[in-house]
């Protein structure tokens, strides 16, 4: 097994939610004074280029993430030894039902549903650690039918890269290939059948990945 194909062998997706405190705001929650997770299934995962589908009577939402590739097992692992779990990065999209979501906020019910459609996390190719010395330089975008809606930097995440692998192994393990999305900059909005998404991640000027998705209705 190779964490350059985490999206074959992967056994989970561990998604951080509010890391970035401006998105945390414009959905009126509050920024999280502690790291916290859910989990996604493997089977929404989708590569590019390919097709999002967007459910009959969801919202559904983009959320551009960087995405960091595991690259051996490890079980509490400490921020200071945590780059040493990294095999490396790859441009990811946490699709969101956000109406199911809002609806299971107000019930206090898990987010399972809202997230875990099969093509709602969108994901690009594999970059090696060795292409990102800092992780939380990156700058992420999303163009969505011609318009551009996020674009921000990770150097404004709310917890580093080190301190989510040491929270999230600390409650479960961190096998190879796993996924650790780490938060999407403000910006976020719907996407519609029809409507063509393309994202891109660049690090010192340079563009490393760039993925392109058509949505279209889910039958």
């Amino acid at each position: 097994m190779s964490a350059r194909t985490f999206v074959q062998t992967g056994r989970k997706i561990v998604a951080i939610g509010r890391n970035f405190s401006e998105h945390a705001k414009e959905l009126g929650n509050a920024v999280p004074i502690s790291p916290f997770f859910f989990l996604k299934p493997t089977s929404s995962y989708v590569v590019s280029p390919g097709k999002i589908e967007i459910p009959q009577g969801c919202v559904v939402h983009h959320e551009v993430e960087l995405g960091v590739v595991i690259g051996k097992t490890g079980r509490d692992i400490s921020a200071a030894n945590a780059s040493e779990y990294i095999a490396g990065y790859a441009l990811a999209l946490d699709l969101t039902a956000r109406n199911l979501q809002d609806e299971a906020k107000k019930k206090g019910l898990p987010w399972s549903a809202a997230k875990g459609f099969d093509t709602f996390t969108p994901v690009g190719s594999f970059i090696p650690a060795s292409e990102i010395a800092d992780p939380h330089k990156v700058r992420l975008w999303i163009e969505v039918a011609g318009q551009i809606k996020q674009n921000g930097t990770t150097d404004a995440m709310v917890f580093q890269i080190p301190q989510l692998i040491e929270h999230v192994s600390h409650i479960m393990t961190l096998e190879e290939g796993d996924l650790l999305l780490t938060g999407t900059p403000k910006g976020v909005g719907p996407v519609q059948p029809g409507e063509r998404v393309i994202a891109g991640l660049e690090y010192q000027g340079k563009e490393l990945s760039r993925i392109e998705f058509d949505a279209v209705a889910r039958n």
